[in-house]
């Protein structure tokens, strides 16, 4: 809805993407995030493609056996349950980066909505609800039992983000740099400091959003645009698509053992190619 009203006020798409990206870290934070990253592709109407690649980056301090024990084992959780598991946040760099190089609004006005959201509060879902629960005590565990996001919460409760509209405030009135080198940075900063983490200023400091070029193929008549390295999927993709292109897919029907079992194979050797 925000980023239809976005595009209502005379935004274009890219405005309205930027909008529903940072909407969705106050509605729906399992899909949107301003302390995690992304990756973006798009095709304008007058055929010009591009992608940004705004995905999180491991800290200065990080080393590649850092989450292995004197014997070269995994210990269990360190990649995913702890400080040490955080990744430079590219959010907030790569919507200014779309805004600057595509947008029409400036993301003072773009946020607007955002902040509204935020200080209104959402209603919690069925789904939502489930998903707290599930989340309960890995939240209360990773934030202590006076964290301040509603792990109790109910189905049409209305969960409002005072302290999320406030940083979001500062974004908007400091810009880019707010995230990078100001309040919110060394608060971030800090925080993480505290609970063991290795992320620091020159860290926040010397992040970039880059510009990269798409990873394109094609599949039988169609044109396949897709992200291109450090994201796997552009590769992955095309890898299981030529694959599967030899075979009359529709001819063996769909979802038949013979179609399932073509597909199933070519997801295999692309996914385990992946993992190398």
């Amino acid at each position: 809805q925000i980023g239809a009203e976005i595009m209502e006020k005379g935004g274009n798409a890219f405005d309205a993407m930027v909008a529903t990206e940072l909407a969705l870290a106050v509605a729906y934070p399992y899909a949107g995030n301003i302390g995690g990253g992304g990756f973006m592709v798009f095709r304008k109407a007058n055929g010009e493609i591009g992608c940004l690649d705004y995905r999180e980056k491991a800290p200065l301090a990080a080393t590649k056996n850092m989450f292995l024990d004197k014997d070269g084992k995994v210990i269990r959780g360190k990649s995913t349950e702890t400080p040490l598991a955080i990744g430079v946040p590219g959010t907030i760099a790569g919507m200014f980066a779309v805004n600057k190089k595509y947008g029409s609004m400036p993301m003072s006005e773009i946020l607007k909505p955002v902040i509204a959201l935020a200080e209104k509060g959402v209603i919690v879902t069925k789904n939502q609800e489930r998903t707290l629960a599930n989340y309960r005590e890995a939240i209360i565990k990773a934030n202590g039992e006076n964290t301040k996001f509603p792990t109790g919460s109910k189905e049409n409760d209305t969960v409002k983000y005072p302290v999320l509209a406030e940083t979001f405030r500062r974004i908007a009135q400091n810009g880019r740099n707010e995230f990078y080198k100001g309040q919110t940075a060394k608060t971030l900063v800090k925080y993480l400091n505290e609970k063991g983490g290795i992320i620091t200023m020159k860290d926040l400091a010397k992040y970039e959003a880059r510009w990269r070029n798409p990873l394109t193929f094609n599949y039988k008549d169609l044109k396949v645009i897709s992200m291109s390295p450090p994201s796997s999927g552009g590769i992955c993709l095309a890898q299981i698509l030529k694959m599967i292109a030899p075979y009359d897919l529709s001819k063996k029907g769909h979802n038949s053992a013979e179609s399932i079992q073509v597909i199933v194979e070519a997801e295999r050797r692309a996914y385990a190619d992946r993992s190398y």
